[in-house]
């Protein structure tokens, strides 16, 4: 079997794997593993931007505020405030790297700055619509041109490698992985002496989302079954505005576009948020999707609708290029016609708990982004406020490992061929299929927006039948692409459903009809593998 030798290890490629290999390369060799197209990610598909104080009249104060009050109660404030603070540099740092912001025109100095549900002030950085795509093209292009960089596309993570894995005494540490290329069935590995976990999130683990296929949440799988502790799982949080349309994938409507004024109606074009929250329209994400939902299941509806009608196309054409187009495909002209939308599970506010530094409870493994919980979201995630926080934890991330020695127990850790045992190959796959749809509608009816106890029960009886049923798959048949995706949505699907079964509360992004209220006391859901 083959073995790869780096000084980091860094999975995923979206602004969080793409800034942490580009900080780490100036100090050693990086293997940066995405298991597509380097420019498959979440990141990717960002179309509002990056939250960020630009200039007067806004204030890191108001933007702390801003977070906190988004986050329920559960924000770590001193994380908060490190990231808000740091954001200004960060971003010079996109710009030195070709990221161009949208500035004001007419000869206005200054950005145009957007403002989106639950911000107080306009501070949302972007470029027209397609920001994440922006971002990611320049930061692309700077990895795909450094030497100390290796870029492997196509090339999925299976499982970490520990010391106590391999039965090495001690603290257990993280040593590598091991790793799939999709298109060859190769199963190889990684020795590193640090491992990051950039891997984005876990949409795919509903029925209906705007992430894309690739966001099966991996690296939650991974570092749980690997003994890292996992928090607040219970806090996924649905964009409110997907467009509905039946041959619209995955598209959503940005909240740019309620902070450029657009409203919440029903099909007769009639607002509804006011009854829900005085902040209307520009309310946060998990009291809009709420209102939405409770819209939907009152008047039978299989959707609700956004109006902006009042503004003028030529207006709509340049602040949402990418959206207004995408909707005039479907048929639909934002300056005329009202906007179907329904809320489609959308960002994870738990992950792989760690440190702004990357740091988590398992040595030698670091998480990033999506994938980790850093305290910044607490129970509901401000809307352009993930972005930032992976550029910010990118860079302290990078900054804590410079100068540590690599330690000895890495390269002394002899790591195994990779064991097939009576594996044959799939003469099945049907069952992968199959159970794939059966986790992901059971996690949509069960465990959605509004949630009971009894729901919950039911998703996870369910749940694990299904996760013994692809254990017995995955040892039983040679390692494909499919299954490991599979295998990793079902164990995330069983974090999501523990870490709600735990909180006997309504908080943010977990709104159960058994618990209305909120307690006094708050606390993290904290999970480890047994």
């Amino acid at each position: 079997m083959r073995i790869e030798t780096c000084d980091y290890l860094v999975v995923g490629s979206g602004i969080a794997g793409l800034m942490s290999a580009l900080h780490l390369a100036a100090h050693g060799r990086v293997l940066l593993a995405t298991k597509k197209d380097s420019a498959e990610s979440n990141t990717n598909y960002a179309q509002g931007g990056i939250a960020c104080v630009m200039e007067a009249g806004d204030s890191f104060e108001q933007h702390v505020a801003d977070t906190l009050d988004a986050g329920a109660g559960l924000c770590n404030e001193a994380v908060v405030r490190r990231i808000v603070t740091d954001a200004p540099d960060r971003i010079r740092e996109l710009e030195q790297l070709g990221v161009q912001f949208a500035t004001r025109g007419n000869g206005e100095p200054g950005y145009d700055l957007g403002r989106e549900g639950g911000h107080s002030q306009r501070r949302v950085l972007h470029a027209g619509d397609i920001t994440g795509h922006q971002i990611e093209s320049a930061l692309l292009h700077a990895v795909q041109t450094h030497a100390n960089i290796q870029v492997v596309e196509h090339t999925q993570l299976i499982d970490l490698i520990t010391t106590h894995w391999l039965r090495r005494p001690g603290a257990n540490r993280c040593v590598g992985a091991y790793l799939l290329e999709r298109r060859t069935g190769e199963i190889f590995a990684v020795r590193a002496p640090w491992t990051v976990l950039a891997t984005g999130g876990c949409g795919k683990v509903y029925l209906y989302t705007s992430n894309p296929d690739i966001a099966t949440g991996d690296g939650v799988a991974v570092a749980w079954r690997a003994g890292a502790a996992v928090a607040n799982m219970e806090f996924i949080q649905f964009h409110p505005t997907c467009l509905y349309h039946p041959k619209a994938k995955n598209f959503l409507i940005s909240e740019a576009v309620r902070g450029e004024g657009a409203e919440l109606v029903d099909r007769d074009g009639k607002p509804f948020m006011s009854r829900y929250d005085a902040r209307g329209s520009l309310a946060p994400r998990d009291i809009v999707a709420r209102a939405i939902d409770s819209e939907m299941k009152r008047s039978a509806a299989p959707y609700c609708c956004l109006d902006i009608r009042h503004k003028p196309r030529a207006f709509l054409q340049e602040r949402f290029p990418n959206i207004y187009a995408t909707c005039l495909q479907f048929g639909l002209d934002m300056a005329t016609d009202l906007i179907p939308v329904v809320p489609a599970a959308h960002y994870c506010c738990g992950g792989v708990q760690a440190g702004v530094d990357g740091v988590t409870s398992l040595e030698g493994l670091l998480a990033v982004g999506e994938v980790a919980c850093t305290g910044l979201h607490g129970a509901n995630r401000l809307a352009s406020n993930s972005l930032l926080e992976a550029l910010v934890c990118a860079h302290a991330m990078a900054a804590r490992l410079v100068g540590q020695p690599r330690p000895a127990v890495v390269d002394k850790a002899r790591i195994p061929d990779w064991e097939y045992g009576d594996a044959v190959p799939s003469d099945e796959e049907v069952v992968v299929s199959h159970n794939w749809s059966e986790v992901r509608t059971c996690m949509w009816d069960y465990v959605g927006i509004v949630r009971t106890n009894k729901r919950l029960e039911r998703a996870q009886r369910r749940i694990r039948v299904l996760r013994e049923e692809i254990r017995q798959y995955y040892f039983d048949y040679l390692v494909t692409a499919d299954i490991l995706e599979l295998r990793n949505i079902a164990d995330v699907s069983d974090l999501i459903v523990s870490s709600a079964m735990r909180r006997h509360e309504s908080r943010g992004l977990h709104y159960t009809l058994d618990y209305p209220d909120k307690l006094p006391q708050v606390e993290d859901s904290v999970l480890t593998a047994p």
